[in-house]
Order: C-alpha cells, then structure tokens, then sequence
C-alpha cells in the first residue's frame, strides 16, 4: 500500500492549475490542467484510503506532463510565417505566394470560400470571391492583399483571429490572381472524393452524404447543413465524426473474421484496418486519439499481458502533445478525450448501480451515453454554453442502428472504388436505406422537441472549473467503502450549487451590451433575464452573431429585435427566428413613429421625435439616448438637450464625435458616453465616464 501526503499533492495540483490560468487563453488551459490535477487534488482533499495508487499518481504525472507541454508549446508563427510581412504596417499588404492547397473548394459554393494554403515557412488562409473548384494538394500562385484576421469583438463571438490560431494560421489574404501550377497526384484524396461521391450518389444527398460521413467523417464530407443542425441538437454530432467509435466497429469486424487466423494475419488485418481508417479519415487529432489507443491495446493484448485502458490513454495523449502541441486547442481532441477518460472511469461503475435496477443490456446502453455526457458537460458549457438535453435517450435510440449502419457504408465504400460493382452497391443500398431514414427521423424528431439545445449561456471559466471539480467526486471510481465517499461527495454538490447560483445571479444581471464591428453595431439589453436587441445592420453576418450572443448570454429568444437599417435584410428568416417580435425599416421609414414604443417586461424602446427619430432605450427605468448618426446627434442638440439630460441617463454615439461634438457633450450633462470606434489619438482629454469600444470590440455594464 502507498500513502499521499495531502498537502504535497495539494500544492502540486493547485500549481497546475495556476500555471494553467497563466498560459492558456480563454481558460482552456485552466480546465486542462483542473483534469491534470485531479487525481492529486481528490487524494489531497479526500484521504485514499486502503488502495493502490502508484498506478494513478504515475497516470497523473504523465498527464500533468502532455497538458503542460501542449499549452506551453501552443503554436506561434515562425520566423518565415507570411505574418511576418506585416510587422509595422497598419494595413493589407499586397503579396505573391506559393504554396500547396491543403483542403478541396465547399461543393456548390459560389459567393466565396476560404482555404487553408500551406507556404514556406507557415501556413495563411485564402479568401476566394468568388469561389473556385480547387482541389487538395493542388500547387497555387496567389497574389492579393494579406492582412491579419479580425479578432472576435466580443468573448462570446467566434473570430477568425481566434479560430485560426488554433491552425497555427495568422493571416489571411484575399486573392485577386490566381494561377493553378501543378496537379500533382493525390491517391488518398481521390479516394476519398471517389467513394463520398459514389455514397452521395447512391442516396442523394441526406442518405448518402450520412453514409460518407460514417465513413471518412464529416470533416471532409458535404453533409447537408441541415442534417449537420439536426445531429448536433440532438446530441449525435459524434455519429457524423470520425472517432473511436467507427474504428471500434471496423476492427471489431476485421478481428471476428481474423480470430483463428495465425498471429501475423491477425496483425496484418489489425494495422490494415486502422491505418485504412486513418488514410480514409485523415489525421484529426480524434482520429489519431483512438487509432493509436487502438494500436497500443492491441499490442498489449496480443503479448498476453493486462491491458490498462487508463495508462494507454495518458500514453497516447502525452505521444499526440508531443508530436503536435497544438491539438491541445482542438475541441474535437479536448472532447474525444473527454469522453474516453468517462467510458473507462465512469461507465463501469455506473453501469454496476444500474444493472441493480434495469436489465443489464440496457443498463449498458444507458450508462455509455451518460458517463459520455458528463465527462464532456464542463467543455460543452465552456465552449458552447449549451447541453443538448435529450442527449441520453437519443443515444440510446440511435445506438442500435449506429453499428450496422457504420458497417454497411463502409462495405459500400470500398465496393465503390471497385469497378463493376454498381448493381452490388444499388442491392446494399437498399436495406441501409429504411435503417438510414429512421436515424434521420430520431434525430430530427429529437432536435425538434422544446429545449432540445438548453441554452444555459456561457459560463465564466473559473465557474466551469468549479463545476468540473464538483463533479469529479460522483464520477471518478475511488473504491472507497462506507461512509468515507460521502464527505468528498458533499463537497461537490457545494461547489456544483455555489457555480449554479453565481452563474444564474451573472445571468439575471440587468446589463447594457454593445458590440461594435465594421458594418454596424449590436446593442443587447438585459433585465432580469429578458433580452431586447438593437442592430444597426440588417447583414446576415450581423443575424448570426446575435444569436450568438443570445446562446452565451443564456437567452431561448429575444422579446423583440429592432433593425436600424434602411436597406432591407437579405435574410429575414434569420432575424425571425431569432424573436416573435422583428421590426425593420421599411423603404427608409422609422421603425416607430412618436409617442409610440416596444415594451417588453423592464424593457422599452420609445421615439421621442419624428425626423430623425430619436431612441430612448430603457433598461429597468434608466435611459439610454441611441444616437446612431451624426444626422440624430445634431437633432438630439436641436432639442435641446444639451444640459437637460436625466442625471441617470446614458448615451450611445454610433460614431466618433468631432472636437466640437467632444465639448457639447462634456456640457451635456449625461451620466454615461459610450462611443462606437477608435478614440482619436489627438483631442482633448476624455472624462472618466467616456469609453469607446476601439475599431473592433464591446464595452458592457450593470445597470443599478
């Protein structure tokens, strides 16, 4: 027997996460290095007793090792990266670069599309207008404007700064010319495209594009974006994502087959089938996670010894890490590990407890999706603010029909690439057709029930810390008897309690929001958990980053929405959907004329004059002056407000003021200026209640 000293693991696991705050942006690493240290911090906190734990300390140092590694080798442009041309400038710069395409064009794509092109010394993202038919591996001439991406103006809005730096991509050029140089042969990629579109079809573009999915993933298949919607709603996203799963099935097969066969055979058959499942799914770090867990398995099993499923899974992390510290970042890596970590601590048990009241095989079936779901429920809020809420039963629908779906399509791939064999793929097609209809029906029937996505915004990351550690003690097996397990326990359901309530005080929080990006600005009002929402752009760009805002702010629907632009929106549905109450200019017409206004409970929108019209936003009875232009500025001071203000009132500038427009506002008397832009770099000095949101960014604040 091992003993621990608490106060040694404590110190080691708190460092950890310290170190993990320091390195990582947006907190991811702080959630990494909580799992790294959990095993030290539950034996500091929770006195193991009478169990074996050099086997656990050894998991979690190796663990400890790989996090630590991958967040501090996070990717950083190299010294040739083609940013580097941008240092000192303040805008594009026009270049000429070479390079190798690394992904196929969207199919049916024409507006435009952007392509990751490898170049010496890094890597930068191609904006194409309009989109052309290229192909992987293809070499490129490009020349046009590089710049850097813009980075999100909010916490809650996805930039394409953010997102690329994930690629270790960070710049972007948009293309003006460009010169196809060399079509070299890609076998795997036509491969690839040579069985998705014989799937595609074979069954249109639902079925089809479904049995693609099951087998080359959809990372690099065109399934329908409403199918995509559908699956993750329902919680089944992973069934489209090449994962363990899919492997899990395919060698299962391949070993039944090969069993009695003799053992460089049944090696032969094991590698064929998993490096075929890499070549075909391509290198995402979900796809490596599981083949070389896989491989690492089925080496220790063949050498007649025990396989340790927790030891393999440090392994193959820390070789991943190692290889490539970037995939840290990756949230397809951070949720396959996730999961894999619950199915090997929790399920057993879990599955155990039920067995005790359900009969054993749906014991099983109920405890894989759940221990999934909870291993994965801190990333999910972390990421997404969201949980698909029917996720368990869903799964344990569609799990039934996974296995013999997955085998059918692969068996229709590889009959795909076969000549002859078009009468052969019709015949299979049709008994995985009905089975392929029906898991659509369960998805779709699923996603469509109420609060099939729980929108329970997006937690801050030291409350998804707290959450996860509350939640270690329910899932993590420590083999304690009696009363010992209790006390750790109880300590979680306090941190999970203290998380909800401070996460549900941040989210009843009464607030004004402005997010200001090229275009237009975004203005979403709080009280009390309603929501209210202003936009100065009808773009569909602006559409989809409001409800964006709506699913981290923890809000089902807008009471209403306003667009404040006189060109009509290109995608009314969109705003729609987004409230049952949309209202817009029409033909340049005001949205409200005076003395009328939109009210919903603590939230009012009223006009105070007619031409221009002038907003007053009230967010529980404080006043918000909305001046989107100079035109409403100067009849805001035509009325004669300039020292008659409400001492409590705010002010919205949708612009930046001239030095003349800076000193009748110092004289106007308002509580608050918020100001949409970049402060002038010469002018005189602003009073402390001004702030300006800068080219690309957001200010916020409580409303008392």
């Amino acid at each position: 027997m091992a003993a621990v000293s608490g106060m040694p693991a404590l110190v080691v696991a708190l460092a950890l996460v310290g170190l993990g705050l320091g390195v990582m942006p947006l907190g991811v690493t702080a959630l990494a290095a909580a799992f790294a240290g959990l095993i030290l911090l539950i034996g500091a906190l929770g006195r193991w007793r009478g169990i074996q734990i050099r086997g656990r300390l050894l998991m979690a140092t190796v663990l400890a090792v790989a996090l630590l590694w991958g967040a501090l080798h996070r990717p950083q442009p190299g010294a040739d990266d083609p940013v580097r041309q941008l240092a000192g400038q303040s805008g594009p710069v026009p270049v000429t670069l070479r390079g190798t395409l690394l992904r196929d064009s969207p199919v049916g794509s024409e507006a435009f599309c952007r392509l990751p092109l490898a170049v010496a010394g890094g890597r930068v993202q191609l904006r194409l207008e309009p989109c052309r038919p290229l192909q992987e591996g293809w070499q490129l001439e490009v020349s046009g404007e590089l710049s850097r991406p813009v980075p999100g103006a909010h916490a809650l809005l996805a930039g394409a700064a953010e997102r690329l730096a994930r690629e270790a991509t960070w710049s972007e050029l948009r293309v003006q010319e460009l010169q196809v140089l060399q079509r070299p042969a890609t076998p795997i990629a036509d491969l690839r495209r040579r069985m998705a579109a014989a799937l595609i079809a074979c069954g249109g573009p639902e079925l089809g594009g479904v049995w693609a999915a099951l087998v080359l993933g959809s990372a690099v298949v065109p399934v329908p974006a409403a199918v995509r919607e559908s699956f993750r709603v329902a919680g089944l996203s992973h069934a489209l994502a090449a994962s363990g799963f899919h492997l899990t099935v395919l060698l299962g097969a391949v070993m039944a087959v090969a069993r009695r066969s003799p053992a460089p055979l049944r090696w032969m058959a094991a590698g064929g089938a998993m490096g075929l499942f890499l070549l075909l799914a391509g290198p995402q770090p979900s796809v490596v996670r599981a083949v070389l867990m896989a491989a690492v398995a089925f080496a220790v099993l063949e050498s007649g010894r025990r396989s340790r499923p927790l030891g393999i899974l440090a392994l193959t992390v820390l070789l991943m890490l190692l290889w490539s510290p970037s995939w840290l970042l990756d949230l397809g890596f951070q949720l396959s590990v996730a999961a894999t970590a619950g199915l090997l601590l929790t399920a057993g048990t879990l599955e155990q407890g039920l067995a005790q009241r359900l009969p054993g095989w749906l014991a099983t079936s109920v405890a894989v999706p759940v221990a999934a779901c909870l291993w994965t429920l801190p990333l999910q809020l972390l990421h997404f603010g969201s949980v698909p809420l029917y996720a368990v039963p869903a799964n344990l629908l569609a799990a039934p029909l996974l296995s013999p779906l997955t085998l059918g399509a692969m068996a229709m791939a590889v009959l795909a690439v076969l000549p002859g064999m078009a009468g052969v793929l019709t015949l299979l097609a049709m008994p995985l057709a009905p089975l392929t209809r029906l898991l659509l029906a369960i998805t779709d029937r699923f996603a469509a029930l109420p609060l099939a996505q729980w929108q329970l915004g997006r937690p801050l990351p030291w409350l998804v810390m707290l959450v996860t550690l509350g939640l270690l003690p329910w899932l993590l097996p420590l083999g304690w008897r009696g009363p010992a397990h209790l006390a750790p326990r109880r300590w979680g359901v306090v941190l999970l309690l203290v998380a909800s309530v401070l996460h549900g005080c941040l989210l009843l929080q009464d607030q004004l929001l402005l997010v200001h990006q090229g275009g237009g600005d975004l203005l979403v009002a709080r009280y009390r958990g309603h929501g209210a929402l202003i936009s100065t752009s009808a773009d569909r760009r602006f559409c989809r980053q409001a409800g964006e805002l709506a699913l981290g702010l923890g809000l089902q629907r807008y009471d209403w929405v306003v667009v404040l632009d006189p060109v009509a929106s290109e995608a009314p549905q969109c705003w729609q959907e987004l409230t049952p109450t949309w209202m817009a200019m029409v033909d340049g017409l005001p949205v409200l004329q005076p003395g009328q206004r939109l009210e919903s409970e603590g939230l009012t929108l009223q006009v105070q004059a007619a031409s221009p019209p002038l907003h007053e936003l009230l967010i529980g009875g404080r006043p918000w002056v909305l001046l989107p232009d100079r035109q409403s500025y100067w009849a805001w001071i035509s009325a004669g407000a300039v020292g008659h203000s409400h001492p409590r009132a705010g002010l919205w500038l949708g612009f930046v003021p001239r030095l003349r427009e800076q000193r009748q506002l110092a004289r106007s008397g308002v509580d608050e200026v918020w100001i949409s832009g970049e402060r002038p770099a010469r002018g005189p000095i602003w009073p402390n209640h001004w702030r300006a949101s800068g080219a690309s960014g957001s200010l916020q604040a409580g409303i008392s």
